[in-house]
């Protein structure tokens, strides 16, 4: 009897368990663990799955369908890659499912799509067929059904969208179940290759003219055609006597012709078309230099960084702002692509990306690649398979968190530059990862360096590295000695009694600004919340427009005349009058960058203001036009949300203004005093970052709250002893754990009884803290109610138990009928 064979594979689909399918002999020799393959799943669609093993036990419960295609040659996931996957899945208590469709750039997940055709036996009643009102009992169509079968008599097939587009209904299935019901039509699943390689089209002198004297003699006979004449004497010259073959377009451009031209030149054969396939993005530029010569503190935390990598520990590196770590970063990636391996370098934002790839490409030139999601997916792509196939072009990668899913075959350095970031916290969907943690795992299954680069790094990391977890290097002095920037503080509450306060700013910080730009410098002024003003209130009975989706107010956008939800991205136009009593009186309530930029616009009408938000930095070059511009000294004073925080590297900025510090500070979060110390230090560290001492104006009502005297005088080691005091007082990370379990539905009462019952469960079955269930401050989002129960899991407690017990628990909950509905999502480490 011929032994029978099986794989398991991975869908992209939040499921428990691996589904296993039926292969033939021929197939379980070719196919190996990591290549995708196309598999039926639910009602007949098809999916890109992963295969995980090959074996030969047939599933218990069900019968294994058979394969559909192989869609890959050799794996694209290596087994390494695999493994941190699943350490992702388990730590993050999520589905190896959910990783893989997070992982994969959306061309590697091939989804089928449903094409309708016509049944060549069907019978319709031709009456009906003539006269479409006429409704048949047993074989007459519908209006919407004949319009279908209609289009069927004069196209082989349709999509779902044509079918959409042709009856102009949003809702077709109920049309299309009831053709296949009649045998009208029958439907098919197709596997569309969404990934084109792009082909650049170049031209050559066909072989026959190779010699000297056969294009001469060509040259002859086309001088009574004088463009085609232009054409071949333009395409010798840009050869130059190399056996190259030019671009079409670099040749249409020089020779000054028309297509059509060289396309009668391709029919004659005397010129022959070429097509090569390229990268989308390439970056080239000058030959590569030599790194910069560091001064004595970079020295002295390099030997200390190269220490502990021989020790084989994690380091993190504490580096005061503009103290030269991406020089010392730039030395340690020389060193692996010397040795010819992989090199990882994490950036918390897009927007950091624009300015380092243009310092690193000065030091590595084309062996540097990006990788984030404002690239699009065909460009991502190309640098997963280059990265995959160990090409020189993906030596260093530079990206988002993202990038830590990219085929590493060979890592030798991860950088997490910004360590302290939240933004490195994947919140929706799942894997709702941390990618610094997860990057110290990685590096760990690579064996390669990690190092972790803050100027103010998190309590965790810093704790870490105080308890001996993590080696530690220290750089305390910035580059070429400039002195940190001096901070003052500015009592908002004084100014507005006093009566010295213009719009939202203080008569110091304009006296600043104006002094600032006499002295032909820069200016950053920084506020954390993007809009014209996040309320709109009537003055006569104070009603405000809020949501109808979630319970927030809706933010004023002047510059587009709307109200927005920055949750649903609900939009309305701006009300003439109160839609509750009629009144005319409405005014905004607090404000945002947009009405900041006003401002500006108001008091220095000469001067260029630009903004940095997420209004004005959504199409893919926004982020790098705006830097550029601001770099060039196009901008004089520049204002943004936390982008403007992170890492940028200004030459001409002198001042930088904080325009309201208390919104950080009153923020509901246990983190919210840690970070307010954070964002403000790296925004301060933003000015004066060559030989002159720059200016920090902090706008506030409480100007002796101690985080401000904190970042006033650069204490991070004050910050981190009063934190972690409370945070083991309070039990939160580092001394514990924490697991947010977040329960969602659109029934306010289901919501309720649902989270009451878990809350319990948890609480019966662990002795630790189990705080809630209670309603987060933003109860419903996109009509979705939530409630939150915080879980705080003590250190000496096994965690992997906890997770267990915990999914033990959801089993139970999903038993239960009436809460089957009720979304469950799990956060570890929420940050």
């Amino acid at each position: 009897m011929a032994t029978e064979h099986y794989m398991d594979v991975v869908l992209p689909i939040p499921l428990e368990r691996f589904f296993t399918y039926s292969l033939t002999a021929a197939q379980a020799e070719r196919l190996q663990p990591g290549v995708r393959v196309a598999v039926p799943f639910g009602k007949n669609k098809l999916y890109t799955a992963l295969v995980y093993r090959i074996h030969q036990t047939p599933p218990e419960v069900y019968e294994a369908k058979p394969l559909h295609q192989i869609l890959d040659e050799a794996p694209i996931i290596s087994p390494l890659q695999l493994r941190h996957w699943e350490w992702m899945a388990a730590y993050y208590m999520c589905t190896l499912g959910e990783v893989f469709r997070a992982a994969l750039p959306g061309p590697f997940l091939l989804e089928s799509e449903t094409l309708i055709l016509r049944n060549p036996e069907a019978e319709v009643d031709e009456q009906a067929l003539r006269n479409p009102e006429v409704v048949v009992e047993e074989h007459g169509l519908t209006d919407d059904e004949f319009l279908i079968y209609e289009a069927l008599q004069h196209q082989e097939m349709l999509r779902i969208k044509d079918v959409m587009d042709i009856t102009g209904r949003k809702s077709i299935l109920p049309i299309v179940n009831t053709l296949l019901s009649k045998g009208v039509v029958r439907v098919k699943e197709m596997l569309d290759e969404q990934y084109k390689p792009k082909m650049v089209r170049y031209v050559d002198l066909d072989s026959r003219y190779a010699s000297e004297m056969a294009l001469s003699e060509l040259l002859d006979t086309l001088s009574r055609a004088p463009k085609q004449y232009q054409v071949v004497l333009k395409l010798f010259q840009l050869k130059g006597g190399s056996d190259t073959p030019v671009k079409a377009k670099e040749l249409l451009r020089e020779s000054e012709s028309s297509p059509a031209i060289v396309k009668a030149l391709v029919k004659k054969g005397i010129l022959k078309e070429i097509h090569k396939r390229t990268d989308r993005v390439i970056y080239s530029g000058d030959a590569p230099i030599a790194p910069m010569k560091l001064n004595t503190f970079q020295e002295e935390a390099l030997k200390v960084i190269r220490e502990n990598f021989g020790k084989e520990r994690v380091t993190l590196l504490h580096g005061v702002t503009s103290s030269g770590k991406t020089e010392l970063y730039v030395n340690l990636v020389a060193e692996e692509l010397k040795k010819g391996r992989q090199v990882l370098y994490l950036l918390p934002e897009i927007a950091l990306t624009t300015q380092l790839i243009a310092r690193l490409q000065k030091y590595f030139g084309e062996k540097l690649s990006v990788y984030h999601s404002r690239y699009n997916a065909q460009e991502r792509v190309e640098v997963w398979n280059n990265v995959l196939e160990q090409k020189s072009k993906a030596q260093l990668i530079v990206g988002a968190r993202s990038a830590l899913f990219l085929p590493f075959r060979d890592l030798g350095l991860i950088i997490v530059d910004e360590e302290h970031e939240t933004s490195y916290k994947q919140f929706d969907p799942a894997p709702r990862y941390h990618a610094r943690d997860a990057a110290v795992v990685l590096g760990t299954f690579h064996n390669s360096h990690i190092l972790l680069g803050s100027a103010t790094p998190s309590l965790e990391s810093y704790h870490n590295a105080q308890t001996g977890k993590y080696g530690y290097a220290h750089i305390s002095r910035r580059y070429g000695n400039v002195l940190m920037p001096e901070i003052e503080l500015v009592d908002l509450k004084d100014k507005i009694r006093r009566k010295r306060m213009q719009g939202h700013f203080s008569d110091r910080l304009i006296e600043e600004i104006t002094e600032t730009l006499e002295m032909k410098e820069q200016v950053i002024l920084f506020q954390n919340r993007r809009g014209y003003a996040p309320v709109l209130e009537c003055n006569t009975c104070g009603h405000t427009p809020q949501c109808p989706n979630c319970d927030v107010s809706l933010t004023y956008h002047r510059h587009k005349n709307q109200l927005r939800c920055h949750y649903c991205g609900h939009h309305t136009p701006l009300h003439t009058s109160c839609e509750a009593c009629g009144s005319f009186t409405l005014d905004t309530k607090g404000f945002g960058t947009e009405q900041v930029e006003q401002e500006l616009k108001e008091f220095f009408p000469k001067v260029v203001v630009g903004r940095m938000d997420l209004d004005t930095t959504r199409g893919k070059h926004a982020y790098q036009n705006i830097i550029s511009s601001f770099e060039s000294r196009e901008i004089d004073i520049l204002v943004g949300t936390q982008m403007v925080t992170k890492g940028l590297d200004f030459r001409h900025v002198n001042l930088v203004g904080i325009m309201n510090a208390d919104a950080l500070l009153n923020f509901p979060d246990f983190r919210a005093h840690e970070r307010s110390f954070q964002l403000l230090t790296q925004v301060a560290g933003r000015a004066g970052r060559t030989e002159k001492r720059g200016k920090v104006i902090v706008q506030t009502y409480n100007p002796y709250h101690q985080i401000l005297k904190q970042v006033s005088t650069g204490d991070y080691e004050g910050m981190y002893r009063e934190q972690l005091y409370e945070r083991e007082q309070f039990q939160y990370p580092p001394s514990h754990r924490v697991i947010r379990i977040t329960l969602k539905h659109k029934d306010f009462n289901k919501v309720n009884e649902a989270s009451a019952w878990l809350g319990q469960a948890l609480r019966t079955a662990f002795q630790f803290p189990i705080l809630g269930p209670e309603f987060p401050p933003i109860a419903r989002i996109r009509n979705q109610y939530l409630k939150n129960i915080l879980v705080k899991i003590p250190r000496d407690y096994p965690l992997s138990k906890t997770k267990k017990g915990i999914k033990r628990i959801e089993q139970s909950f999903n038993a239960i009928a009436p809460y089957r509905g009720v979304r469950i999502i799990f956060n570890v480490d929420f940050f």
